[in-house]
């Protein structure tokens, strides 16, 4: 499988997202697009996450920026967590870690000695061209959204030509 790499289009692939939503990363051409991706449904760091994205929504919008989170859970575990905390962007079900593999997000972890393979939470910064812009990998949860937006402001910025 083709991976993601900055600087180069991401290659076309199709997700299953909330809302009965199928769609292709090409069908996302003309806003910016932030994929996050996080280890659990209902967890704490992803809850806050989340609800970080959420209270940000509006910014991202003036920004016209897509927000789509991603994990492995399933889309029914996804419908729950949505609900629950109110999100107004989709969450993707990646079960078959097509996209984890494609951002190369899937890393040896452990938990109490325990060594298993997991979601490195990790966000992505896509142009409107379809081009992978940025990527934030190892993610700490406080202060990131703040990261995002100013990444997001830094590539929307007007470029002035030297002569």
């Amino acid at each position: 499988m083709k991976k993601a790499v900055a600087g180069k289009p991401v290659p076309d692939v199709e997700m299953q997202a909330t809302g009965g939503k199928a769609l292709r990363l090409h069908d996302l051409k003309g806003k910016y697009v932030v994929l996050y991706f996080y280890p659990k449904d209902d967890t704490p760091g992803c809850t806050l996450e989340g609800q970080d994205f959420r209270d940000n929504h509006a910014l991202f919008q003036k920004l016209k920026t897509v927000i789509y989170g991603v994990s492995r859970d399933s889309l029914a575990s996804h419908e729950k967590f949505k609900a629950k905390f109110k999100f107004p962007f989709e969450l993707v079900a990646d079960e078959d870690e097509k996209l984890c593999q494609l951002f190369g997000v899937i890393r040896e972890k452990s938990l109490y000695g325990r060594k298993y393979l997991g979601v490195d939470r990790s966000t992505f910064i896509i142009d409107k061209d379809g081009v992978l812009r940025h990527e934030f990998r190892g993610v700490k949860v406080k202060g990131h959204v703040d990261e995002v937006i100013g990444e997001i402001r830094k590539l929307q910025a007007p470029t002035t030509k030297r002569q």
